[in-house]
Order: C-alpha cells, then structure tokens, then sequence
C-alpha cells in the first residue's frame, strides 16, 4: 500500500519537477532567460493557452475532446475586433460579444455530442473549420488591431498587464488566470456538476444507469470549454493587439498537451485544473526558453510535438499502471494485516489515556518491532524460494536440451 501511494505521489510530483528543471536549464544555457522580463514573457504566453486548457479539462474528463478551442478563441477575437472597428461598437460590448461568441461556440459542440452523439473528435473537428471560416467571412479576411494601451479604449489590456510610468510591466493577467483556475477547481471538486462529470468520465453508462442526466452535464462541459475560449479571445488581443483571420489553429494542440501533462488522462475520470496550469506553464517555458538558446521557430514546433507525445505516453503508462493487478506475496500480505492492526490500536489511543494508554503504546511498539522482524524474514524466505525455483528451471531446461541432443544423435 505505501509502495502504491508514493508511486502516486511521484507522479504527481513529476510534471511541477519538470517544470522547475525545465526553468533552470533554459536559465543556465540559455542567453538572460534569468531576467524579470522573460518572467513577464513567459506569463504572457500562458494567458490564452491556460485559458483554453481549463476548459477543455472539463472535456477531456467527461472522455471527450474539443479539437475546436484554439480556433473559436481566436474566431470569437477577430470577430470582437470587427465589432469595435468596422462596426463602430464600444469595447465594453465587443469583450461581451467574444464572450458570448465563446459559448455558443461550446454550445453547439455540447448540443452535436451530446444530443446528436457525434463523435467528439468529428464534431470538434467540424467546429474547428466552421470557426475559421465565420471569423474569415465576418472580418473579411482582415486583421483586427485592437487599440494600443495609450488609446481611449486601451483599458482592458489593463486586465492582463499594467506598464508603469517608469515602464515596469506588471503581469496583473496571472492573476486573472488563477482566479479563473481557482473557480474550475471550485466547480470540479466542490460541486454537483464536477462529481457528475468524473462520474461520465469514468463509465458514461453506469453513471446513465444511477440517475445522473449525462446529456446534461456532457453539454456543461463543452459549455464550460466555450466559456473559457472566450476568455481566452479576450487576453490574446490583450497581450498581442492584432489578431489575424483563420487564425488558432494548433492552438488546441497546446492546450491539451497542457492538460495531459498536468494529469488529466484522455481515458476520461482523471483530471486536475491546476496540474493543468503545471502543464500549461511548461509550455510557455518552453515557448520562451527555446528562442533563449537561438533555436528558430521550427524547433520549437518540433520541441512541442515531443512534448505532445511524451505526454500521450505518459497518459498510456498511468492507465497501464491503474489498471494493472498486483498481486500480494505471504509477505506482503502479512504486513497488511500487521499495520491494520496497528491503526486500530492508534484510534484506541486517541480515546483513552493513563495506564491503558501506555499499555497501547508499548502493544503498538511491539507490533512494530514484530512486524519489521517478520517482513523481512518472510521477504528473506521469499526470495531464497524464487533462487531456488530459478536454479531448478534452469537445471530442468538444461536436462532437457541434453536428452533432446542425445536423441537426435541416435
């Protein structure tokens, strides 16, 4: 058992590891990537990407997936732009209007994989092309700059990032994506909605068959997704004023290696919002780190697709491992029923005191000692069985092959 639990906890240790020596190499070989403004740059890539990432945790949980977030991030963008410079609307109601656009986006996946049983994959591909091609139709096939920070309407770039006076940037938008991260971890640990949607994830028919209404709380999901790539649409022009049409795509690709890497299995009924956000930082360490050592764009599109599968990889050696049998020795099982035993006796103590405590603890130190003494005997034993086990199939297959030469010599 305590074999099993630290294995669990070395996982989870394994991507906030990777994050922290991913950190120091690129700041020891690469060139000032130990400075405050790469810290600011780093922050900066991890906005809309952590954005989407959240969302399509509550996705790939369910079991699903929503190939569509980049791209309905960046359509609900351009789109808002289009509003606040051709068609003459204040900002307040163009950030309103990436928001919804956001959630009809998860809407409609919502609605073609849980009422019309698409196939997550077709439905979230189909959407993707769709919102590229609305936000190409609805802008023209132009760009749409944003106003610069010194402009009337510049206010919102605030949200994500103030520049003082003396020029110091203050990545305010981290903040904003650890609240945001706070609320999903809220929903999915806290509520209804996130125990029914571990529920589908880990069996959809069992959890049909104990009265959860899965339509529902599928559609939440993609909901949810469609909630956060609009977010999303609002800090990408944020940090990065223009956003150009047909733009996103591979975007999603980011988002779910964020996910994987953070935990989140994509078997569905594992997934943690802020392993997530572990993950999605790894990526824009590497995003910022990469160009630190010279390395073009190309590279880094490579580096990604490692990163991809390492964490498709990963995700198959954690189901392997979950699902595996282990089989208890004598010695093991020994030990099981010694520290049984034990916690019993701890939660007695916790009720008395006085002489009868005493008299638990010298039990309790004495089961200890037997215990260690035993295991270890047992293992010894064990061990010295398997030797001999070993050496008898040798000298087995050894005698065989001799009689098979001699008969073959006949």
């Amino acid at each position: 058992m305590k074999k099993l639990v630290s294995e669990k906890s070395l996982q989870k240790l394994m991507a906030p590891a990777a994050l922290v020596i991913l950190y120091l190499f690129f700041g020891f070989f690469g060139r000032n990537f130990f400075s405050y403004a790469t810290l600011v740059n780093i922050f900066d890539a991890s906005y809309y990407i952590g954005f989407i990432a959240i969302g399509v945790t509550f996705v790939i949980i369910t079991g699903g997936i929503d190939l569509s977030v980049g791209t309905v991030m960046m359509c609900a963008s351009i789109i808002g732009g289009t509003a606040y410079v051709t068609w003459g609307w204040p900002m307040w109601a163009s950030l309103l209007l990436i928001l919804l656009i956001g959630t009809l986006f998860g809407v409609f996946n919502g609605i073609m994989v849980s009422r019309l049983k698409l196939p997550p994959f077709i439905a979230t591909l189909g959407t993707m092309m769709i919102s590229m091609g609305i936000g190409s139709i609805v802008s023209n096939v132009r760009s749409a700059t944003f106003p610069t920070r010194a402009g009337e309407d510049g206010w919102f770039k605030n949200i994500f990032k103030i520049i003082t006076e003396d020029y110091q940037s203050i990545p305010t938008g981290a903040g904003v994506l650890l609240l945001v991260a706070l609320i999903a971890y809220i929903i999915l640990t806290k509520t209804r909605m996130g125990r029914y949607i571990f529920a589908i994830g880990s069996n959809k028919e069992a959890a049909r068959l104990s009265g959860i209404n899965v339509k529902k709380w599928e559609m939440m999901a993609y909901v949810t997704s469609g909630v956060c790539a609009g977010i999303g649409g609002i800090a990408f022009p944020a940090v990065y004023t223009t956003v150009m049409p047909a733009q996103g795509q591979g975007f999603e690709l980011y988002a779910i290696a964020a996910a994987v890497i953070g935990g989140t299995s994509l078997s569905g009924g594992i997934g943690s919002i802020f392993g997530t956000l572990i993950g999605v930082y790894i990526i824009s360490v590497l995003r910022s780190g990469l160009p630190s050592m010279d390395l073009q764009a190309h590279y880094q599109t490579f580096f990604t697709g490692v990163v991809v599968i390492g964490a498709v990889l990963l995700d198959i050696y954690r189901n392997k491992k979950a699902s595996e049998i282990r089989i208890l020795s004598a010695a093991d099982r020994y030990r099981a029923d010694m520290n049984e035993k034990i916690k019993a006796l701890k939660q007695r103590l916790s009720a008395v005191a006085g002489d009868e405590a005493e008299g638990i603890k010298k039990e309790i130190s004495r089961l200890k000692h037997e215990r260690n003494h035993e295991f270890r005997k047992m293992k010894r034993e064990q061990k010295h069985t398997q030797t001999q086990i070993k050496r008898e199939e040798r000298l087995a297959e050894e005698e065989l092959k001799r009689r098979l030469e001699e008969e073959a010599g006949e």
